[in-house]
């Protein structure tokens, strides 16, 4: 069901719904999350040091959520250059602010950065810090939404 309370008259603010900005934070999470484990996992394989496996996951969460939004975007017939420039828009700061809270999260966990593939304490730790950084990033993405920002730049090809 598509909720329309994000599309307002031109130059009023959108009402948007925290129902709305769960759904835009869970979709930048997808991406972002897909990125960040296989980071966290690449680093951790290949024994790169925290700061190196930090960048290599954040990297990765920036490219795999804005390829995630722009799936969408492309299939709205916009053209490769245009869906990117709208995933950028959309996702930028979202997608900001939760791999600075993941990261921050998953570095003051002791231990976490330097666990191994197989032991719990990566895998909890890298699920509770995204778990973190999608309570911290929904009031973000509504705040952005009811501004015409971010996720509500993609709400505007529907």
């Amino acid at each position: 069901m598509h909720d329309t309370t994000v599309h307002a008259a031109h130059g009023s603010t959108p009402s948007v719904s925290w129902s709305m900005a769960v759904q835009a934070t869970l979709h930048c999470l997808t991406g972002c999350a897909v990125g960040e484990v296989l980071g966290m996992a690449i680093g951790t394989a290949v024994g790169l040091p925290a700061a190196g496996t930090v960048v290599l996951a954040v990297a990765l969460a920036f490219v795999f959520g804005y390829a995630f939004t722009m799936r969408g975007v492309l299939r709205s017939g916009l053209v490769l250059r245009a869906a990117f420039g709208v995933a950028l828009a959309a996702d930028t700061v979202s997608i900001a602010v939760m791999e600075l809270v993941d990261n921050a999260v998953l570095l003051a966990v002791p231990g976490a950065m330097d666990a191994g593939l197989g032991s719990a304490l990566f895998w909890l730790s890298l699920a509770g810090a995204l778990a973190v950084a999608f309570v911290l990033t929904v009031p973000v993405d509504r705040w952005l939404m009811s501004r015409g920002k971010g996720h509500a730049v993609v709400h505007q090809l529907h």
